[in-house]
């Protein structure tokens, strides 16, 4: 019999988890890939919040940030297409809100 020399790390238990209790929906994919897709700076500063009909609620941390990413949208969202299991943001609206 073979025994382990070191625990496992729960990273990946707890990973598998959390996907299977997400919810099985577009905003929620798109929280899940957001700061893999924007880092971690923009991360940080502005938060996907809602979803209709593909066009996914950008709540920033302030009106520079809701402008930026207005700008940035173009290059944001093929990148979070690709990295969601269906694709599916259409546009993003950007808005400034306080925290």
């Amino acid at each position: 019999m073979k025994y382990r020399r070191a625990p496992r790390k729960m990273e990946s238990a707890l990973t598998a988890l959390a996907d299977d209790l997400a919810p099985q929906t577009l905003l929620a994919d798109v929280q899940r890939a957001w700061p893999g897709v924007v880092g971690a700076s923009i991360a940080d500063q502005a938060d996907p919040t809602s979803e209709r009909g593909g066009v996914v609620t950008i709540s920033c941390s302030a009106s520079v940030w809701a402008q930026e990413l207005d700008l940035m949208a173009p290059q944001i969202i093929p990148r979070l297409n690709e990295a969601l299991p269906t694709g599916g943001v259409a546009r993003l609206r950007c808005v400034a809100i306080r925290r």
